[in-house]
Order: C-alpha cells, then sequence, then structure tokens
C-alpha cells in the first residue's frame, strides 16, 4: 500500500547522490537477534507499545528433517537447461519478475519447489461428499485490480496484457471489543462520518485525522509523479525517473519530508493523533506491512491516505481464488517464450569465480543463467542455497550470507480453514467479504493470540464451493511463535492438542460474526506454522523480514546511508545473483512483492528496454501516461546508456574471430 511514493523519494534522494558524485555479536546498527527463549518469551506478556520480532542465528540450525505434507511435492522434478535469467521461486515477486525478464527478450525460467505457483497467493481444494471446497492460504484483501490503477500487481498484468476477473466490495468489517463497525473505502464522507460515530471525540477525529492527511499531502501526492515501474538499480535510473522532475521543480517541500518516507509512521502520528480510535485505526492498517504504526514505513500509510478514499476506489476479489494472479503471472510468462518449472526445489546456487551461474536442483540437475540468478525466496531461505564449504564465493560474501541469515523476522502464522452449511443462514449485518478481529486494543497488534482475519470469498465468488454452502479462512497475524511448534510431532496427540489450543481465538473470530458456525460444520482444518512453513516454502512459516523503520537495515546499499533505508539491497556481493520479494523495497505485500520482481528485471536489462517498455505502457490507458519519463529522460540517457544494466549483471557477448 506504499507503492509509488516510496519511487518518488528513492529518486530524489539517488538524484542528489548523483550529482555530488540464537545471540549475535553486536553490529553497527541496532542487535540483529535476541535469544530463542526471548522469542517465546515476549509473546507471554504483549503490552500495545510492544514491537515483537523473531531471530535465529542460522549457523547454529539443528540438523533434521522438517515435515513433509502431501500435496507439496517431493522437489524431484526439473530437467538440465540454459538460460539467460534463472528465478528461484514463484511468488509474486519471482512471477513478475520472470515474465517481465521473457517480455524483455531474456530466456527465463523460474523454477518453484511447491507444486503450485503463486507463493503465497495460492489456492488449494478439499474434496467433501464428491464436492471441492477451494480454500486461499495467503492474503486476501487487494485494492486497485479491478481497473487500471497504480496498483503494481494490477499494472504488471497490463503491461503484459494478461486479464484476472474480479469481483469488488467496498469495505473491511471490523470486530473490537465496542461492537462491529465498518471501515468505507471510496469515500472521504463516509469515513469521516464513521470517526463521528465510533471515536471518543468525533469532531476532534475528523480534525485530526485531515491535519494527518495534510501534513503528508505532498508525499501522498507524488504517488503521480513516478512509478516503482520506473526504478532500477543502477546508474539508469536517472533516465527512467527523469518525468518527476516537474513535480520536484513544483513542489521544492517534498525535500523537507525525505527522512519522514522510510521513517516509523508512529513518530508523526503522536505529533498529531491523540484521539484513541483514530489511532488504533492507523494502526491497523499498517499491520498488514507486520508493524502497527511503530514500525511501519511512513510510506505505508501515503497510498491509504491519498488513494482510499478516491470514489473509484474498492476491494477485489479474483474470481476462482486467489490463485488466479500467480496464474495471470504465469500466462504473461509463457505468453513471451518463458518457462516456469514446479515440483523443481533448487539445493544450490552456483558460484564460479565470484558469479552466480546457476543452481543444482534436488535431484542433481543443473541449470546455468548466462545473465542473472534471481532469488525470490526469503532472504533466510535464500542463504541456505549459498554453500561455502563445498565451493569459494568471493570476500565479503560469508559476512553478507551470515548477516542476512540473522536478520529479524515476523513470526509465523496459523490458520483454520471451515467449510459450512449456509442453509437459512443470515448475514444481513455484514457487507464484505473481508474482516479484522481485535480482542483488546491494550495489547500487541502482533500478538497472534489479539489479531486476525477472516475471510469469506463465496459472498461474491460462487466457483469457490458447492451452492448452499460457504468457505472462510480465518488467520492469525504473524506473531506465533515457532519453537514450541519446532518439538512436536505431527500428527501425535500432543500436536493435535496443541492445535486445537491455538486455533481457539480463530473459532471465537468467527463466531463474532456467525454465532452458530460450529453447528454448521462441514469440515474444518486447522494449519500449523509447520505446515505453513512446508506449502509455502519459507523457513519457520514466517510472514516475512522484520525490520522496524527508523534505522537502516544492514547491506542497505548507498540509500542507507543517506536514509533509514529498512531494507537489504536486492544486489548481492556475488556477481549474477540478485534477489526479490517481500524482503525487498517496498516490502512485505502482495503488490509490493511483484514490484519487487519487477524492479530486478529492470535492473539487468539496458536502460534503453525499460524506457521503451515505460513508453509502451503509457499508451495503454490514460492514468499510465506518467509512466512516460518523456523528452526529460534525454537528458540523462546518453551519459547512461554505457552504464546499464551495471558491470556485475552484464554479460560480454563472445564474437567469432572473422579470417
Amino acid at each position: 500500500m506504499k507503492f509509488d511514493i516510496c519511487a518518488t523519494l528513492i529518486v530524489l534522494v539517488a538524484s542528489s547522490q548523483a550529482f555530488h558524485l540464537r545471540p549475535l555479536t553486536p553490529q553497527r546498527y541496532p542487535p540483529l537477534q535476541s535469544t530463542t527463549n526471548e522469542n517465546v518469551e515476549q509473546t507471554k506478556d504483549t503490552s500495545r507499545e510492544k514491537v515483537m520480532t523473531f531471530s535465529y542465528d542460522m549457523s547454529l540450525e539443528p540438523k533434521y528433517d522438517k515435515p513433509t505434507y502431501p500435496g507439496t511435492g517431493n522437489g524431484l522434478s526439473g530437467d538440465s537447461g540454459d538460460y539467460d535469467v534463472i528465478v528461484i521461486g514463484s511468488g509474486m515477486g519471482g512471477l513478475a519478475c520472470g515474465a517481465l525478464s521473457a517480455k524483455y527478450g531474456d530466456k527465463t525460467l523460474v523454477l518453484e519447489s511447491h507444486i503450485k505457483c503463486g507463493g503465497s497467493a495460492h489456492t488449494f481444494t478439499r474434496m467433501h461428499k464428491g464436492e471441492p471446497y477451494s480454500f486461499e492460504v495467503g492474503p486476501s484483501i487487494f485494492e486497485g485490480l479491478d481497473r487500471p490503477s497504480l496498483n503494481p500487481l494490477r499494472i504488471v498484468f497490463d503491461m503484459l496484457e494478461v486479464k484476472m476477473p474480479v469481483e469488488t466490495y467496498t469495505g473491511l468489517g471490523y470486530w473490537t471489543p465496542t461492537g462491529y463497525w465498518r471501515f468505507p473505502i471510496g469515500s472521504k464522507s463516509a469515513f469521516e462520518e464513521l470517526l463521528m460515530e465510533q471515536a471518543e471525540d468525533g469532531p476532534l477525529a475528523v480534525e485530526e485525522w485531515n491535519k494527518l492527511r495534510k501534513r503528508l499531502s505532498t508525499l501522498g501526492g507524488s504517488t503521480t509523479a513516478v512509478s516503482l515501474l520506473n526504478l532500477r538499480q543502477d546508474a539508469g535510473f536517472l533516465a527512467t525517473t527523469a518525468g518527476s522532475l516537474p513535480f520536484v521543480a513544483t513542489h521544492p517541500d517534498v525535500f523537507l519530508d525525505l527522512p519522514l518516507t522510510f521513517d516509523s509512521l508512529h513518530k508523526t502520528v503522536d505529533q498529531i493523533v491523540t484521539v484513541p480510535f483514530l489511532r488504533n485505526f492507523i494502526d491497523t492498517m499498517c499491520i498488514f506491512c507486520g508493524f502497527p504504526a511503530k514500525g511501519a514505513m511512513t510510506a505505508h500509510m501515503l497510498y491509504i491516505l491519498e488513494r482510499f478514499f478516491e470514489e473509484s476506489a474498492c476491494y477485489s476479489v479474483p474470481i476462482g481464488g486467489t490463485c488466479k494472479m500467480g496464474e495471470a503471472l504465469q500466462e504473461g510468462l509463457e505468453k513471451f517464450g518463458g518457462k516456469l518449472q514446479m515440483n523443481a526445489h533448487v539445493d544450490e546456487i552456483i558460484v564460479e569465480n565470484g558469479r552466480a551461474t546457476g543452481v543444482r536442483l534436488k535431484n542433481g540437475n543443473v541449470v546455468t543463467a548466462k545473465k542473472a540468478v534471481v532469488s525470490n525466496a526469503t532472504p533466510f531461505d535464500t542463504v541456505k542455497m549459498l554453500k561455502p564449504d563445498e565451493q569459494e564465493v568471493p570476500e565479503g560474501v560469508l559476512t553478507w550470507r551470515n548477516e542476512l541469515g540473522k536478520l529479524p523476522r515476523h513470526g509465523a502464522i496459523m490458520h483454520l480453514f471451515l467449510a459450512i452449511d449456509a442453509k437459512d443462514l443470515d448475514l444481513s449485518h455484514i457487507q464484505d467479504p473481508a474482516h479484522l478481529v481485535v480482542q483488546d486494543w491494550g495489547r500487541s497488534l502482533q500478538d497472534s493470540q489479539n489479531l486476525c482475519s477472516f475471510f469469506i470469498p463465496s459472498l461474491l465468488d460462487k466457483s469457490v464451493c458447492p451452492e448452499g454452502k460457504h468457505v472462510i479462512h480465518v488467520y492469525s497475524s504473524g506473531g506465533e511463535p515457532y519453537e514450541p511448534w519446532e518439538k512436536l510431532t505431527p500428527g501425535s496427540e500432543e500436536y493435535e492438542a496443541y492445535k486445537e489450543d491455538r486455533a481457539k481465538v480463530l473459532w471465537e473470530a468467527v463466531e463474532r460474526c456467525i454465532p452458530d458456525v460450529r453447528e454448521r460444520l462441514e469440515f474444518s482444518i486447522i494449519g500449523s506454522p509447520l505446515a505453513h512453513e512446508a506449502f509455502l516454502r519459507r523457513d519457520r512459516g514466517t510472514y516475512g523480514m522484520a525490520w522496524a523503520a527508523g534505522t537502516s537495515a544492514p547491506h542497505a546499499g548507498a540509500l542507507g546511508g543517506v536514509l533509514p533505508f529498512p531494507f537489504p539491497n536486492l544486489k548481492t556481493p556475488v556477481d549474477g545473483l540478485l534477489r526479490c520479494g517481500d524482503s525487498c523495497f517496498p516490502g512485505i505485500g502482495t503488490p509490493s512483492a511483484a514490484a519487487s520482481g519487477i524492479i530486478a528485471a529492470n535492473t539487468m536489462n539496458n536502460v534503453g528496454k525499460h524506457i521503451d517498455m515505460l513508453k509502451e505502457l503509457s499508451q495503454r490507458d490514460p492514468l499510465y501516461k506518467f509512466l512516460d519519463p518523456g523528452p526529460y529522460a534525454n537528458m540523462y540517457r546518453w551519459a547512461v546508456d554505457g552504464m546499464t544494466p551495471s558491470k556485475e549483471l552484464r554479460v560480454e557477448e563472445k564474437t567469432t574471430p572473422v579470417a
């Protein structure tokens, strides 16, 4: 939800730079981790002000086989071959990177360990009494997919000319200690009415809300100055983002707000907002990135402030399930000659003479990459694929590998999947399929026993279950500690009992809306962090990297020396190895992950190709005209063309001597 504001600010900072051409030893940045005992201990007393992160020294990880689950594949597929670009992982970032790389003309292979693509955006089907029920396993709240918008995922669909039908809805249900209320998207006046009805001091809440919007209006207005799709990580960005110069010239005050963009939002909120209801609402809007306002980038809220109150704003439900997002990107990948190989687990990233030259699959086959290997895996899973004990790696790679593996992370997630009989079920008291449930505003929203969500896609999409039934996905916040689960054996009595105990809060959440849900039950499935880890291929089932805004993350690159940039660089110390996904800028969230893949693909290609792509896309819809850097690009293109892609990604063409 922070999309293009970040892009503008990166351009401003980088441009100014260009023109001036278990415990860890303490580092130059804040401590990277706590002990294992502290990981669990912090979840026992979760006060509202506590910012929770989990960390592990992966070099001390116990060696044992993780539990496997039917339906996840054995990872033994995948053929040898030669490609320009290999992408590891088919999450939104990996598929976007792969599809765009193929569109750029690269021979591209995307390798997926699971038997389904999409990462967390996939579904599974359970047969019951001879009929199929389909369930989401990951994100369920999407804005801007129904039409051309500033959502990077929608933009990449339009770039690839692929379709994904959706149904829409215009609100988000809240079940809180004071009762039920609804956040109305797409109407400033309706939201102000909500504040008047629900806030402790309605007039003051409206005043403070508008004051917050005004304070951040210049940054928020930058959403149509430059897009994340204009970004690349080399000197070529000067040309591809040159279209933002008129905005900068007419809004010089944007420079004064640069430090705010990547800083913790709570610093601004604390100066303006005092009404508890409004502060609570802001925290819930931020929590999708893993943190409340304390820990979330200010940029996360800017898109909401600017775009969620436009009349056309709405949420979307992909018809057929969230798996359709991955399938749409797969269609785009294959449309331009790319290939997706599923059930093909990457065991090792091969490094030769300091360069990533390919991968070794679990089945032993080797696939080579002429241009680059891009890892869409989490940093914690990526470092496992670099094996310095078995091959030489460049200087600095060991330090990078060790520190990346020790980055703080969010906890895991609990899931509850329900199929229910909808006969005579009256749901007239709700208008929307997506809901948030908060047990106690005095406790941390990162606490998996305090905040959860439930989603009823069958309210709008009748294809996901039989007629007269509903499917419901209930899931906790990403703060479930992994350690208690790690000691249990799936299927054991102790494991099943612990599942039931930790899922009580999820049942209670749905009972707020459907009191007799247990009596209506057709069947239920509880998903533990162990299952989450296996199905989503994320180490310890983590929700994602958790570097709280306010300080620069390790290996953040040049930008981290200027601003508190809370993401490690997508580039790595290994030539020809890039990263993308929710552990890279712009962070957690399906659209953000897709944007990271786009930036990686742009970075691997010449700036001229990038500009041509932006010009082509700008013709697809009037909203996209701002993507074209226009004549301003020529001011820089002549100077940077020969420097793109940067040397560590450049492939020297072999020529045959002429006799």
